[in-house]
């Protein structure tokens, strides 16, 4: 099946979850040690996903590369650790912005992991992404420096998640896969969280709860659009995480990212688009 507005329309959706989340966790953390809100998100979503897919859970829990989804896992929680942290000193449209770095990360590293040949347009490219991101942080902006580099750093970790998931793509089911990605980042963080545990409010648990929620709901989402639709055609929507950001911070917290974290974003955009227009080339008719 390929419907490719179908699969735009949970493109865009699974942008909303995502920022949606992230705008949770911004809330979070201004109140609460980071660990304790990075464990509330993996902690609720397998809640979620436990009562969702109970019926399958004996299948899905059978995996053919422990290893490996143990590997993807771990990628996947570090990138969140570093993106929550990233998120107490900037904006949500700021991180959003220099999570757009991924792709770019992926591009540049796909000839390590996954022996991908890629051509000397495409690094160029690269580099400009990455120029496009020094835009964006300008080191020596204090607080921004030190967020932006905390978000670098996750979007380095969600590369190599990325490129992780590749590899166990003709291996396990995608929900096999988001199950052990939620499992192990809640198992990890209940043992770190007792340390840190601040009783949170009964509103605070609902925001809690739902950065969960959207977590879930997020990865459901993208898992629809990658169903209906080629990868290839939805990548530039992904881009609406931006538009997104923005809009939320700006209704929520009166906030607007400054023109430079624009001009760094459409840098980063253009060069993220050229990579995808390049392969698309490549790409046997």
């Amino acid at each position: 099946m390929n419907d490719t507005r179908a699969g735009i329309f949970w493109m865009v959706t699974t942008m909303l979850m995502f920022v949606s989340m992230d705008t949770c966790a911004k809330y979070l953390v201004a109140h609460y040690p980071t660990m304790q809100v990075v464990w509330a998100r993996y902690f609720f979503q397998v809640v979620i996903l436990v009562i969702v897919l109970a019926p399958r859970l004996p299948v899905l829990i059978k995996t053919q590369s422990l290893k490996f989804q143990l590997m993807r896992s771990i990628f996947l929680l570090g990138a969140t650790l570093c993106f929550f942290t990233g998120l107490s000193t900037i904006q949500v449209a700021e991180a959003s912005a220099v999570m757009f770095t991924a792709p770019l990360m992926v591009t540049a590293l796909a000839p390590l992991v996954l022996r991908e040949k890629v051509g000397i347009r495409r690094y160029g490219s690269v580099v400009v992404g990455f120029i496009g991101a020094l835009i964006i942080i300008r080191p020596g902006q204090d607080a921004l420096d030190v967020g932006a580099f905390w978000v670098l750093a996750a979007a380095a970790c969600y590369a190599c998640y990325q490129l992780s998931t590749r590899a166990l793509s003709q291996q396990d089911s995608v929900l096999t896969t988001l199950f052990y990605s939620a499992l192990l980042g809640a198992i990890v963080m209940s043992a770190i969280v007792p340390f840190e545990f601040q009783a949170p409010t009964p509103l605070d648990w609902s925001v809690m709860a739902l950065a969960g929620l959207f977590g879930t709901l997020g990865h459901f989402c993208m898992i629809k659009a990658f169903t209906v639709a080629e990868a290839s055609r939805l990548a530039p929507y992904s881009y609406t995480n931006l538009l997104w950001a923005t809009l939320i911070g700006f209704v929520l917290f009166g906030t607007l990212p400054d023109l430079w974290t624009y001009v760094g974003a459409a840098v980063i955009i253009a060069s993220g688009l050229y990579i995808l227009h390049r392969e698309r080339q490549k790409r046997p008719t």
